[in-house]
């Protein structure tokens, strides 16, 4: 197989429901990259999001003038962008492209929010719920604090103040966390994401065409990727996602890299239960001690630096493309403020519908 690197990154403003179309919201970052990229000569492009609009990918080629071989609209919920950037490295990998131009856009109000066709689930069809049950389960068995999940959202809400894109630009306090409303016991306001507007897009090319493009790209070096079901009904441990378990276990494997060579990671982070959760089945925290983690203040790992979903909001479709830009920038050292200082290896964790399915990425120098 070949191997295939991200030239170029973009994300938008994340923001409050807007009156703009999907399709606006999608070009935006688009434009952006292909300015930077200086050619329109694209031979895939790849539209992940959970949009009732049809025939989206094409749209959007169609407005950026681009004429490709392949158009696709890729649809697995909150980790619909992973999945559409590992077909876009599958379409290069195997020879039947060179580039391919991924996208991820959503708007607030948008389908992917509710679970409604998950009958296991019952009336509890908000993501809240299952959040909830995380929680419980984690500090029943673990031990595992409130305060422990509220550090989370205080670490991600102070990166986001360092990203001019976040929907959230004001750090929040342990206090202001612990004191903010009660959702669905024990998850409160502020352990919660929220959906909004916004979209990202990242540019992806073989071996040969990025050597002409770039001196140093960020290069795809492993990809894991797990299904156990649609429905609650496939979740056989409350504590753990034992989809992202396989999938970092064969992120790593192909990428020949070890959970301690990881130095920055974005993490699915919809709830701070998630994020504790992630550090457990990543092997950055032995089991049962990813509160502990989390109460670290300086980690060897730099963990959501633009604020993650927590911080940045969460646009369903756009939200896994998003955090592959954000290690492709730091890589790169074009995070500008909230640069992490010499980090050679990134890894990207998202989820979809409580984690029945998962993607882990790794990338690297």
């Amino acid at each position: 197989m070949r191997k295939v690197a991200i030239s170029a990154a973009a994300t938008s403003k994340f923001t409050k429901a807007t009156e703009r179309s999907i399709f606006d919201i999608a070009r935006e970052p688009c434009i952006e990259i292909l300015k930077s990229h200086g050619s329109k000569d694209v031979d895939a492009v790849l539209f992940s999001t959970c949009a009732t609009e049809q025939y989206g990918s094409t749209i959007i080629s169609e407005m950026l003038g681009i004429k490709p071989k392949m158009s696709q609209r890729v649809d697995n919920l909150c980790n619909s962008g992973t999945n559409a950037i590992a077909t876009a490295y599958s379409l290069i990998a195997s020879g039947l492209c060179d580039s391919a131009l991924v996208v991820g856009a959503e708007k607030t109000h948008s389908e992917g929010n509710r679970l409604v066709w998950d009958v296991t689930r019952g009336s509890f069809n908000f993501p809240v719920h299952w959040a909830s049950m995380f929680a419980r389960s984690h500090m029943r068995r673990f031990g595992t604090t409130e305060e422990q999940m509220a550090q989370v959202s205080v670490k991600n809400h102070k990166n986001a103040a360092k990203n001019k894109n976040a929907l959230f630009q004001k750090p929040v306090t342990l206090k202001e966390v612990m004191e903010s409303k009660m959702i669905a016991e024990p998850v409160k306001l502020l352990d919660c994401s929220a959906p909004c507007d916004g979209a990202s897009a990242v540019l992806l090319l073989s071996e040969q065409r990025a050597k002409k493009n770039e001196n140093s790209p960020v290069w795809i070096k492993g990809i894991g990727q797990q299904t156990n079901g649609a429905s609650f009904a496939s979740m056989d441990d409350l504590t753990a996602l034992q989809t992202a378990r396989r999938a970092a276990h064969d992120a790593y494997e192909m990428a020949n890299v070890k959970p301690s060579q990881v130095d920055v990671a974005e993490l699915h982070d919809a709830f701070t239960i998630l994020e504790i959760m992630a550090y457990e089945d990543l092997c950055f925290a032995q089991k049962g001690k990813g509160g502990k983690f989390a109460e670290q203040q300086q980690q060897e790992i730099a963990i959501n630096p633009r604020g993650g979903i927590l911080g940045c909001g969460h646009p369903v479709g756009a939200t896994g493309v998003a955090q592959v830009a954000e290690i492709t920038l730091q890589l790169s050292g074009k995070a500008g403020k909230r640069q992490v200082k010499d980090c050679k290896t990134g890894l990207v964790h998202n989820l979809a519908a409580a984690g029945s399915s998962a993607t882990v990425m790794v990338l690297g120098t």
